[in-house]
C-alpha cells in the first residue's frame, strides 16, 4: 500500500467520523424534541436544563445557557444555565447586562446569524468594556451564541462557552444548534399557550361562579320584593272595590271608569308579581323529585284554566311519566296552553297537546290554530317581559318561565308558526331525567 493510499484511507476515516458525529447529534436532537412533545410541561424548567446539559456535553462545552433580550430596558439576562463539573456558574452575575456590552453578537443576532468566537485570546483588546474584557474574566476560551427568534422577532439567544479548551463548531453543527434554538422557542411558546388557556379557564370558572351567585342573589331579591308587594296590592284592590260597591249608585260612569282602570292595573301588577315569583322559584324548589304522570298534571292544569266554549282542547292518550317536579311541569303546560287559548282568533279554536317517543327523549308539542307569530319574534318571545301586544293584563313572563324550566332539565324548546294559521311549541325532555 502506498503513502497516497494511506492518506486517502485516513481522510475517508475522518470524513466517516464527522458524518457519524453529525448523525448522533441529529439523533440527540430528535430525542430531545420527542421528550418535549410527550412530557408534561408543568416542569418545563427541568426539561430545558436537562436538554442544555445534553447539548452542552455533546458539543463538549463547559457551560450552556439561555439569555432573554429586553429591548425596553436595553438589557439581557441569563435565564437558564448548565455548568460542567468544576465550572463556576455565572447566572447570578449575568442579570440585566447592558446591550452596549455585547453589540458584536447583538448585531449578528439581529441578522439571524450565529456569533462565534473560536479563540477569545485573539479578540482585540478594546478597553474595559470590550468583548474580550467581559469574556476572559469568566475563563471563556471559545464561545458560540445562536439567536432565538419568535414570530420573526429576536427574543434572546442560547450560548455555549468552552473554558478548559478551545472548541470549534462546524457549519453542520451550527445548523443543528439553530434547530435546537427553535425547539426551545416552540416549547416555551407552547407552555405560554397552556398557561394562558389555564388562566382563561380559571377566569371563566370564577366568572361563572360569580354569575351564579349574582343570579341567586337576584332571584332571592326578586322573590322577597315580589312577595312584599303582593300585600299592598291586595289592599288597594280591596279598598277600591269596596268604594265602588258602596258608591255605585251615586257615582257617574265617568267617575267609575278611572276606578276600573285602577283595578285593571292592579290585576296586571298582580300577574306580573306572580310571574316574577314563579320565575325566581324555578330553581329554588326544595320538594323532592318524583315520577310525574303527565296525563294527571295536564288534567289538573285544565281544571284551573278558563276555557271558552268555542275552543276545543285535545290531549293525546297515554302521555308518558317523567322523573321531576310536579310544579315545574305544570308551569310548562299551563303557560303553553294558556297562551294557545289567549291568542286564538278563530270561530272554532283548536288546541292539541301530544308527544313523540324518540330514542333518548320525548318530544312534546302544544299546537293551536290561532293568530300565529312572525318569525322575527321567535327568539324574543322567550325573553322576560316580552309580549307581542301590550293589551291585557298578562305579565309577559310565561314563556320565559317555560324556557327556564326546560333548560333546568337540560332540554330544549322551539316553535313553528305561520301568521293567521297557527303555532306549535315543541320541547324536548330526556327520558332519564333522574340520572341526568
Amino acid at each position: 500500500m502506498t503513502k497516497n493510499d494511506n492518506n486517502l484511507d485516513t481522510k475517508q476515516f475522518e470524513k466517516d467520523k464527522i458524518i457519524e458525529r453529525h448523525l448522533r447529534f441529529q439523533d440527540l436532537l430528535i430525542s430531545i424534541s420527542t421528550k418535549y412533545i410527550n412530557s408534561d410541561l408543568s416542569d418545563i424548567d427541568k426539561l430545558i436544563r436537562e436538554s442544555l446539559q445534553q447539548i452542552g456535553e455533546f458539543v463538549t462545552s463547559d457551560r450552556s445557557y439561555i439569555f432573554s433580550y429586553d429591548f425596553v430596558t436595553n438589557t439581557c439576562s441569563n435565564t437558564y444555565e448548565w455548568c460542567a463539573k468544576g465550572i463556576e456558574p455565572e447566572i447570578d452575575n449575568l442579570q440585566n447586562i447592558p446591550l452596549d456590552y455585547i453589540t458584536h453578537w447583538l448585531d449578528a443576532h439581529k441578522k439571524g446569524e450565529a456569533f462565534y468566537v473560536e479563540d477569545v485570546s485573539l479578540l482585540p483588546k478594546d478597553g474595559e468594556f470590550g468583548l474580550r474584557a467581559i469574556l476572559e474574566p469568566q475563563g471563556i476560551k471559545s464561545l458560540i451564541t445562536i439567536p432565538k427568534i419568535k414570530n420573526n422577532e429576536l427574543i434572546g439567544f442560547i450560548g455555549f462557552d468552552s473554558v478548559r479548551k478551545l472548541n470549534s463548531y462546524s457549519e453542520n453543527e451550527q445548523e443543528i444548534l439553530f434547530v435546537y434554538a427553535n425547539m426551545l422557542v416552540n416549547v416555551i411558546q407552547k407552555k405560554e399557550y397552556e398557561e394562558r388557556i389555564k388562566a382563561q379557564e380559571k377566569k371563566k370558572e370564577e366568572l361563572l361562579k360569580s354569575l351564579s351567585i349574582q343570579n341567586e342573589e337576584l332571584n332571592e331579591y326578586a322573590h322577597v320584593v315580589s312577595h312584599d308587594l303582593k300585600a299592598p296590592l291586595i289592599n288597594i284592590h280591596t279598598l277600591v272595590s269596596w268604594f265602588m260597591d258602596d258608591n255605585k249608585e251615586s257615582l257617574a260612569e265617568n267617575s267609575l271608569k278611572p276606578l276600573h282602570q285602577v283595578l285593571f292595573n292592579v290585576e296586571k301588577m298582580d300577574f306580573l308579581i306572580k310571574g316574577i315569583l314563579d320565575y325566581s322559584t324555578i330553581d329554588k324548589l326544595e320538594q323532592e323529585d318524583k315520577l310525574v304522570d303527565f296525563n294527571l298534571i295536564i288534567k289538573e292544569v285544565l281544571q284551573t284554566l278558563l276555557i271558552p266554549n268555542h275552543i276545543q282542547i285535545t290531549i293525546q292518550d297515554n302521555l308518558p311519566s317523567l322523573y321531576g317536579n310536579t310544579w315545574r311541569f305544570k308551569q310548562v303546560f299551563q303557560n303553553l296552553i294558556q297562551n294557545a287559548v289567549k291568542y286564538s282568533d278563530k270561530e272554532n279554536g283548536i288546541v292539541e297537546v301530544g308527544y313523540l317517543d324518540k330514542d333518548t327523549h320525548y318530544e312534546f308539542f302544544v299546537k293551536d290554530n290561532g293568530i300565529g307569530i312572525n318569525e322575527n319574534y321567535f327568539d324574543k318571545i322567550f325573553k322576560v317581559f316580552t309580549k307581542l301586544e301590550s293589551t291585557g293584563s298578562s305579565s309577559g313572563i310565561g314563556l320565559s318561565i317555560v324556557k327556564k324550566i326546560i333548560n333546568y332539565y337540560n332540554g330544549s324548546i322551539w316553535l313553528e308558526s305561520k301568521q293567521n294559521i297557527g303555532t306549535t311549541f315543541y320541547f324536548k325532555l330526556l327520558k332519564d331525567l333522574e340520572n341526568d
